[in-house]
Order: structure tokens, then sequence, then C-alpha cells
């Protein structure tokens, strides 16, 4: 049983070790929406809101997120009796639309706390398979061809067994090519253009084709299954749907429509744990593999992450990067690592399975809001 009687919210602000380019811009320092949950009983549990700081991904942004967990989502949860997590997505959609990952911060909180309250770690509350998770890496835009093939190289020499190309036109075929080209058919390379692209693009898209990649990412408009459907029927490279799929009722219309092959899961996309779960079991029963997404998380967010992908049909390595790949520290203890290419889920460790570096909070804190029952 969950009865939260406090909620804190806190903004902090994260420098990035290198800037991220994407085709919708470039990030340098991350604002991060970070929450922690109190239940009557003092018993806490962190959790982070993903939205960045422009509504370039989605329509959200961490200003909107803040006001819609402020105002709209934290107060269906506080000074509530909620028997389990799962089932606190459904009380959140009740007669309220989107703020998906305002949602998801908080939805994904009550997990977290649900964990540390039984003693069990979120893996295993999950119903989580997997010791460790395949880790793959996700790079920006570069500058030139030979930028991005350095990149690669090092990436796959460091132990990453997927590399995510960004592109964007004028910055696509030619990058991918080279990258190919200098590593190899057999490395496991992907390319992800965030949108970029229209049907008057599917020569450059089918270009790609020739390139033998895992997967070519939302290469179409993040509202437009039809679209993608009309395209994958000519490409022989699998689509994988990122922005697209917001819900297991868009997961279901894109294999109806044979819109996709695979499905990126970002559970602050989707509005938390239990919608990731309904579109994994769904695709695990139609055969459609699932991998997950990051979003440039801090390591709290890549806890939640992390024990996700532990479910059993996340059978691609994620963006699941260590903690040193983006940040020069992190806010959690012991901070997230690779060993060859692999991060270990912490399924002997009680809660989110890493410990919260409040010094380290407290020094990067912006501001702060206390809502309580």
């Amino acid at each position: 049983m969950l009865h939260i009687d406090r909620i804190v919210l806190r903004e902090i602000r994260l420098r990035l070790k290198q800037p991220f380019r994407i085709s919708s811009g470039e990030v340098t320092e991350r604002r991060i929406l970070l929450l922690e949950l109190t239940d009557r009983v003092g018993a806490t549990a962190w959790s982070e809101c993903v939205a960045g700081e422009h509504p370039n991904y989605s329509s959200e942004a961490i200003d909107t997120a803040w006001v819609a967990t402020e105002q709209w989502v934290a107060p269906r949860v506080l000074g509530r009796s909620i028997e389990a997590p799962g089932d606190v997505f459904a009380l959140l959609e009740h007669d309220f639309r989107g703020h998906l990952m305002a949602k998801a911060g908080v939805e994904m909180g009550c997990w977290g706390l649900a964990a540390t309250q039984a003693g069990v770690s979120l893996s295993t509350l999950l119903g989580g398979v997997r010791e460790r998770i395949a880790v793959g890496i996700s790079l920006g835009i570069q500058p030139s061809p030979a930028a991005l093939v350095a990149k690669v190289q090092e990436s796959l020499a460091a132990g990453y067994q997927k590399v995510k190309i960004k592109i964007e036109p004028g910055n696509d075929v030619a990058f991918v090519r080279a990258a190919r080209d200098a590593v190899g058919p057999d490395a496991h390379l992907m390319a992800d253009a965030n949108n970029a692209y229209t049907l008057d693009d599917v020569a450059t898209l089918q270009a790609l084709d020739e390139l033998g990649l895992m997967m070519i990412e939302q290469p179409l408009a993040h509202d437009d299954l039809v679209r993608h459907a009309t395209l994958q029927r000519q490409l022989r490279t699998p689509i994988c749907l990122d922005e697209t799929i917001i819900s297991l009722d868009r997961a279901q219309d894109m294999v109806a429509l044979g819109a996709g092959r695979i499905i990126n899961i970002k559970p602050g996309r989707v509005g938390g744990f239990a919608a990731s779960i309904a579109i994994h079991d769904f695709c695990q029963e139609q055969g459609i593999p699932v991998w997950c997404g990051g979003m440039l998380e801090s390591g709290i967010g890549r806890a939640y992450n992390v024990a996700l992908a532990s479910l059993p049909n996340f059978t691609m390595p994620g963006d699941v990067s260590p903690s040193a790949r983006y940040w020069t520290q992190d806010v959690v203890t012991p901070e997230w690592t690779m060993q060859e290419g692999w991060v270990t889920v912490p399924r002997a460790t009680p809660g989110i399975g890493v410990a919260i570096d409040r010094e380290r909070i407290d020094a990067l804190t912006v501001r702060t809001a206390e809502l309580r029952a």
C-alpha cells in the first residue's frame, strides 16, 4: 500500500562533458527535474522527469512539467491510499490528457517507493529477469564524416555493443557510409533521424538501406504512422519508432499498419512503467523487439531505465551508457559503470539500486518546491 505524504521537486543543472547535437538542436547543459517522494512512515524514493529544456522532442519541457506536476499530477497521489504502483497510471490518466513526462516522474517514483517499502530491487518488482544489460551509445551529429568515424571507432573499442548515429538532411548517407566502411560489415550501427525527413527524402533513406544498419529510428514526423508505413514498405532496413509511440494503442497501430518493426521504449515518453510494461508485453507477443532509449538522464533516471531494460523482451542494446559518458560527476553512488559492454542490474539492492548523493544535488539545485498532502 502506498500513502505518499510529501513530494519535493528540485531542478538541478548538470553540464555535459561535451555538447550533444541532434537534428532538432544542441544541448550543453541539462536542466533536470528530480522528485523525492516520502510516505507516511518516512520511506523515500527519488525519481526523475525527463522533459528537456525546450518542447522539441515532445510538447513538454521542464517548465511545463514542473507546473503540471505541482498543480495536477502530484495532487492526485498525495494523501491517497494506493493499493499498488501499477494503479497510479490509470489514476493519473483519468480525465487528464497529455503531460506524460510529468506523469511519469511521479508514477515511476511510486514504483521506486514500492520497491523500497518491499525491500526488493526495482528490477524484481517490475518482473525483470536480466542480471546485466547490453549497452549501446548514442553519438550526436558530428562536424564531418572523419570526426564521426573517429567517434564510432572509439565507441566500439570501448566495448559499446551498438552505435547509434544521429543524422539530419545533409549529414546522413556520406557520414554513415564512412563509418560503415571504417568499421566493417559486422559492427552494429543504426541511424536516428529524430523526425528530420519526409517522404520526399525516400531516395536518401533508401541509400541508407545499402549500409547494413540494424534500424533507422524515427525518420518521419512524430505523429505520422501512415507515412512511416509507406516508407517501411520501401525499405529493407527495419524502421524503429520512438517519438511516435506514446501509448500501447500507438504500438498496436504500428503493428497493424506495418509502420515499423522495432520500438524504442522510453518510460518517460509513455507516462511511466505501467504503460512501458504493457507495450513490452504486447511487443513480446507480436515478436517485435524493443530496447530502452535514453534522454540524457542523471544516474537517478538511469536507474529506472536499467530496471526496465531487465525485462525479457529488451533484446537489443539500450542507450544506458555509464555515468562518465555524459557527466564529470553524477548525482548517485555508486555511479553507473560499464564492463565490456554491459551494465550490471542491481537486483540484490532494494529500491532503485543506487544511493542519492544529497550533497551533490544540493550544490546543483537552483529551485525547489515542497508539496504536501
